[in-house]
């Protein structure tokens, strides 16, 4: 079966990814379904809905395994269930309902206590006022009503008078404005149930007892024995998962019962956990439940499935994706189901057979592609179950296309000649009304000249340098214009006509500088105010709202000089001038700041699908644009698009993939408008 793995991939340490899955757990996921015979996609919904939704309707999935947190707001859990409820997508887990209401902790109190489990009496706080007269026992234990992985729970959480409440939540309710859960501290010991639709029949599901037992010295001069956020997820390693629970056998009956009615009354589906505090009297009180509990290699669910037959990951991961099906009623051809066809992808491409050198002569075809890399693209297309047929940017093109029956094409060609070259494949593509990647035509042929690509950035409220340009060489140069200039051929990419002597500091250099771009390349040249910051490059992929990957900085040696620029010779071959960072190590206000100028730049020029935005600080150290490029290079593990996604997390076929899924979204819309016209 096709499965799509759905996730949060956790890029930092930061607690707003606290209950994201790390690398390590994705891996073992991906590796675990594959052993299984599953053909497994990832998708990873950090960046935009559309995005997401995007890359599913692409995949066509039989069912996709769900783990998706969602990053912000009340419902963040039910977001990615209840989109693939709304495509019509079988999916693992509990549905976008259920997920909304175990994710608030209060309400599900509240419905499991209807149905007799014994829950901590507690207080729903949105406001300071809502702490007079809770009429709650102290100690109390404040936490968020709306978090998972025991975000905002530490020592200081547990209060023992109204001042400490008054002052502890004031402070939590600024971090979780959407409210907080004040509960009645049970002193005793964390115990977690999981629960797994269909295994363990006798129990309906439910798992043995677990409870974590935290190393000596991780709890030393501790107060209040917590799972708190610190041992959660900071010193994991000092704690264990003991599977069963060391609880009486009249408590552990107990526990069994309750959760199995915790995941009945709550309509939990393929798996679960439940949590309770179970006092040193062997009391029991409900917690909360986890409608999509960790996954993560050496998870509890594992050890405590492992004592009802499931004596693997392997196995585990297999009851849900199991469970998944019955409820669906999926069949082993799910993809016929569905009603699709393997799409024919036409790939449009300009082949690299000048290999570039030094000599700055040899750039003729230094923007194609190589047949490796060609190779590449061609390979990941068919790896989705395409059939990818190749469509050379030639003069005889039109007649390719016009006779090849294909229903998208995935385009890189760089075009032949003219300012507009790259606007020719895409312009042909429309007349001929054949879905592509990439940007339209007027974009292609926009952003291919600096000039008017800056005017439109601009105009936008972009920074960006000044500049000037030169068609003849004879233009009167603008005294608000200061030197040092770079000067660069307008409408060129990979770095064209970009050499050490490219940086002018008099009008005499400039002259002679940009005359030499106008007779080599016949067109313009861009004098642009150089930029001394440091240099980013910023990758984009998706429609109208695009997911921003983490900039990659072009760091530059000593050996560059005092104006270091990004020439044409650094792009050939690795050299010791030049390396690259990526993320770039940067705090968040620049991100931002970098990622905002990308976002708008993008609009301006109304790119599509994927594009490479380039930014250089100025001397102040804000972001200004430089240029944008919509057919960004695709070698794997050289061209600067590959080394951003790889730092990403995405690998090259997820990478074409992604770029393929807007032209095949496209693709349907055409199909569909013609049906509904017939």
């Amino acid at each position: 079966m096709i499965v799509a793995f759905t996730h949060n991939l956790k890029q930092s340490a930061s607690e707003e990814e606290a209950e994201f899955d790390t690398l390590e757990t994705v891996t073992a996921i991906r590796e675990s379904l594959t052993r299984l015979g599953h053909q497994v996609e990832l998708v990873e919904v950090g960046g935009p809905a559309s995005l997401t939704v995007a890359r599913l309707e692409a995949l066509n999935p039989d069912v996709v395994f769900n783990t998706a947190e969602g990053r912000f707001g009340r419902f963040r859990e039910a977001f990615y269930p209840a989109i693939f409820e709304q495509l019509g997508i079988p999916f693992t887990g509990s549905d976008a309902y259920v997920c909304t209401l175990t994710l608030d902790k209060q309400l599900t109190k509240q419905v499991v206590a209807d149905h007799g489990l014994p829950v901590p009496r507690s207080k729903l706080v949105l406001t300071a006022s809502d702490l007079d007269h809770t009429g709650l026992r102290f100690p109390l234990i404040v936490k968020p009503n709306y978090e998972g992985s025991s975000k905002g729970v530490t020592q200081d959480s547990i209060v023992e008078d109204p001042r400490q409440l008054k002052e502890r939540a004031a402070a939590w309710l600024k971090r979780f404005p959407s409210g907080l859960l004040v509960e009645e501290y049970i002193e005793g010991k964390d115990v977690t149930v999981g629960w797994m639709e269909g295994v363990s029949p006798e129990t309906g599901g439910v798992l043995p007892p677990a409870e974590y037992v935290f190393a000596p010295e991780a709890v030393a001069g501790r107060r209040w024995q917590i799972y708190d956020y610190h041992l959660k997820n900071e010193a994991s390693d000092k704690v264990d998962v003991r599977v069963p629970a060391d609880v009486p056998a009249a408590a552990r009956t107990a526990l069994l019962a309750y959760a199995r009615t915790a995941a009945q009354c709550l309509g939990l589906r393929d798996f679960g956990r439940v949590d309770f505090r179970v006092t040193p009297d062997n009391e029991i009180y409900f917690i909360e439940v986890n409608a999509l509990p960790s996954l993560e290699p050496g998870a509890g669910i594992y050890a405590a499935a492992a004592l009802c037959g499931l004596n693997s990951v392997d196995e585990v991961l297999e009851s849900i994706i199991a469970s998944a099906e019955r409820r669906f009623g999926v069949m082993p051809r799910a993809k016929s189901r569905r009603g699709l066809r393997k799409l024919r992808v036409g790939f449009a491409y300009n082949e690299k057979r000048i290999k570039p050198g030094d000599d700055p002569s040899t750039d003729t075809e230094v923007e194609y592609d190589a047949p490796k890399t060609l190779d590449a693209i061609r390979q990941a297309i068919a790896s989705y179950g395409h059939e990818v047929v190749d469509l050379e940017a030639t003069p005889e093109f039109p007649q390719l296309t016009a006779v090849a029956d294909v229903d998208v094409v995935f385009n890189v060609a760089e075009g032949i000649r003219g300012r507009s070259r790259e606007a020719s494949i895409p312009a042909i593509l429309e007349l001929q009304d054949i879905p592509y990647t990439g940007s339209d035509a007027a974009t292609m042929a926009l952003t291919l000249d600096k000039g008017l690509a800056k005017r439109i950035v601009r105009d936008a409220g972009v920074r960006t340098p000044r500049w000037l340009l030169l068609e003849t060489g004879k233009e009167r140069v603008p005294a608000e214009l200061p030197f040092p200039l770079i000067v660069k051929p307008v409408a060129e990419g990979s770095s064209k006509g970009v050499l050490k002597t490219s940086i002018v500091h008099n009008e005499a250099e400039l002259r002679e500088v940009g005359g030499e771009i106008i007779r080599k390349y016949r067109q313009a040249a861009l004098a642009e105010e150089f930029m001394p910051g440091r240099e980013f490059t910023v990758a984009l992929l998706g429609e109208n709202r695009p997911r921003v990957l983490p900039p990659m900085e072009i760091i530059f040696g000593e050996k560059t000089g005092k104006y270091p620029i990004y020439t044409y010779h650094h792009k050939l071959e690795p050299v010791e001038e030049i390396r690259y960072q990526a993320p770039a190590k940067i705090d968040d206000k620049l991100r931002n700041e970098i990622e905002r100028v990308a976002r708008r730049a993008w609009a301006a020029l109304d790119c599509r699908d994927v594009a490479r935005i380039d930014i250089r600080l100025d001397g102040e150290g804000r972001p200004n644009f430089i240029e944008c490029n919509p057919l960004p290079g695709l070698t794997p593990g050289w061209s600067d698009l590959c080394l951003i996604c790889e730092s990403a997390n995405i690998d090259y076929r997820t990478l074409i993939g992604e770029i393929l899924s807007g032209a095949i979204r496209r693709f349907k819309e055409k199909r569909k408008l013609l049906m509904q016209a017939t």
